[in-house]
């Protein structure tokens, strides 16, 4: 589901309210929902919003609608569906998060790509996170991140700025940042930080070689092959995070819902 506008509509507030007391536990898996009336005066809502947050939430997959019966938990609800905007070490893990190792937290001048995918002006300072993500043993895929620049994001998602700054705070020291910096990717903090901004994201996917370079930080031969996935995450129509990640052969399979 993609959520338009910087901040959420009630609708989608309401949503993740009841889709993080199925994940907590209040409604868990297999249970029914009271009945929109009671579940109404619980929450505090009108019916007709929760009468289209709970459609909402059939889409996403974390409830179901059984005959006689009414609208139930599914037995294996997904993760924060609201959005569809996950870490790729989520994504791909297969309901075991990968591990994130990080190479390098670092400030940069906007590149090729940054410019063009995050609008950054010629002399902006960009943070820039490079990781590998492993599963048992085995590097599965090197992520190279981008923010937009800390002026901006003061002002379109002020949350994400200072998530960024506590899971970062050497970076802009002198010297600072090299192989330092969380055990997370910076998709995870943003998503962390986005619980009422809603957040969308466009990606490509393009078959490569890995090259020397980062052949060396998989641990494999220069031409094995790979596949591209370059990411731009949104507050709404503003650019926020750019991200390229590349997976080679024999990496966990990755999701790919494709539109026109």
């Amino acid at each position: 589901m993609a959520v338009s506008g910087q901040r959420r509509r009630p609708v989608v507030a309401l949503y993740e309210r009841i889709a993080d007391a199925v994940h907590d536990g209040t409604y868990p898996p297999g249970s029914t929902l009271p009945s929109e009336p009671k579940l109404a005066a619980e929450l505090g809502v009108s019916r007709p919003a929760l009468r289209e947050a709970l459609l909402l939430l059939q889409e996403d997959g974390l409830l179901s609608v059984r005959r006689g019966v009414g609208r139930t938990v599914n037995d294996r609800p997904p993760r924060r569906g609201f959005e569809h905007v996950q870490p790729l070490e989520e994504l791909i893990g297969a309901g075991t998060p990968l591990r994130v190792r990080a190479l390098l937290r670092t400030v940069e001048e906007p590149t090729d790509f940054t410019t063009q995918h995050l609008l950054a002006p010629a002399r902006a300072e960009l943070r820039f996170w490079e990781s590998v993500l492993t599963g048992e043993g085995t590097a599965a895929a090197l992520s190279h991140e981008w923010a937009a620049a800390d002026e901006l994001l003061d002002q379109v998602h002020p949350e994400f700025a200072q998530a960024l700054r506590a899971a970062d705070p050497d970076t802009r020291a002198p010297g600072g940042g090299a192989g330092r910096g969380p055990a997370v990717s910076m998709l995870a903090v943003l998503v962390g930080a986005s619980r009422e901004t809603a957040l969308s994201a466009h990606s490509g996917i393009t078959a490569t070689l890995l090259g020397r370079r980062r052949g060396e930080q998989l641990g494999r031969p220069a031409d094995t092959p790979a596949v591209l996935v370059t990411q731009v995450v949104r507050v709404g129509e503003v650019p926020v995070l750019a991200a390229k990640h590349m997976l080679p052969t024999g990496a966990p399979a990755l999701p790919v819902l494709q539109s026109h």
